[in-house]
């Protein structure tokens, strides 16, 4: 897997910078393995715009994943080819089990098509077997990791995702999640071993607009450009600072780092460092 790019013979392929899919081995899903999606576009039930910037955009049918593997317990797959998928940045591999069943997981860096996995408590370290925590070595990079054993993957499943493990103790398995964040996790939680796959997603350039639109993302206007009456960073003559100390939303709350998660959530208890910080800071009249 890398990436793509091109010579500039328009303005949009100068910074055009896509996948070249090089990991794909096959074009249509397993027909029994998709599903009709309903993609709300920033409406809700009425009609209203509750998320702005969201419409149009290619059709797409969901492929469903198989997040949660413990009922193929001692059960081993084949992985009989690796897929795109509209719905996330990650790659996907279809599995054909023995009992004849098929299923789509994650696809790890690194697995190859015909390569046999299986999930359970004994399961040897290998790159898409699934175990529980407490029977994976220090130091291994896992994803799709449970947060409630049996509720299936939350945590770690995007591209080039992947969590360590650093300690044990007790009921509790240390994790160091993608973000920096080392939080503990129960040890009976299942997760698969390895990293997610397509991990040059992050270094992806749509290069024009027309590309974002596909995606079902459409234009951005900057409040700063806006009227008084439509946003509170607009109004001025010329190019007017906010005028506020910080950037604000459309509806005046705080924007750009401002931490929004709830205090005293139950699960601040297992979070023992938490995330890095982010690189956008609201200073001066020049943000959104």
């Amino acid at each position: 897997m890398g990436t793509r790019s091109y010579r500039p013979y328009t303005p949009s392929t100068r910074e055009t910078v896509i996948s070249d899919f090089a990991e794909i081995t096959a074009s249509k899903p397993e027909k029994s393995l998709v599903a009709h999606k309903h993609r709300a576009k920033g409406r809700n039930n009425r009609g209203v715009i509750t998320s702005r910037r969201r419409g149009g955009g290619h059709k797409r049918m969901y492929r469903i994943i198989d997040f949660r593997r413990q009922d193929k317990l001692n059960i081993p797959a084949r992985v009989a080819s690796i897929e795109y998928d509209p719905n996330r940045n990650a790659r996907i591999a279809l599995l054909f089990y023995r009992d004849g069943e098929k299923r789509y997981i994650l696809h790890p860096l690194g697995l190859e098509v015909g390569t046999e996995i299986v999930t359970s408590p004994e399961a040897p370290f290998e790159i898409g077997n699934a175990l529980p925590l407490a029977n994976i070595p220090l130091g291994t990079m896992v994803n799709s990791i449970e947060l409630v054993a049996g509720k299936g993957a939350q945590i770690a499943r995007s591209a080039g995702a992947g969590a360590t493990i650093m300690a044990k103790d007790g009921d509790y398995v240390t994790l160091k999640m993608p973000s920096g964040e080392i939080r503990m996790v129960r040890r009976e939680c299942y997760a698969t071993i390895g990293q997610i796959g397509n991990t040059e997603a992050r270094n992806m350039s749509a290069g024009k607009a027309g590309r974002n639109r596909w995606k079902g993302r459409r234009p951005k206007v900057r409040g700063s450009v806006m009227n008084p009456v439509d946003h509170p960073h607009g109004g001025g003559e010329g190019r007017a600072p906010i005028g506020r100390s910080g950037p604000v939303t459309p509806w005046g709350k705080p924007a750009l780092g401002y931490k929004t998660r709830a205090k005293n959530k139950l699960s601040d208890k297992l979070i023992l460092r938490r995330r890095r910080k982010s690189s956008k800071r609201g200073k001066g009249g020049r943000q959104n």
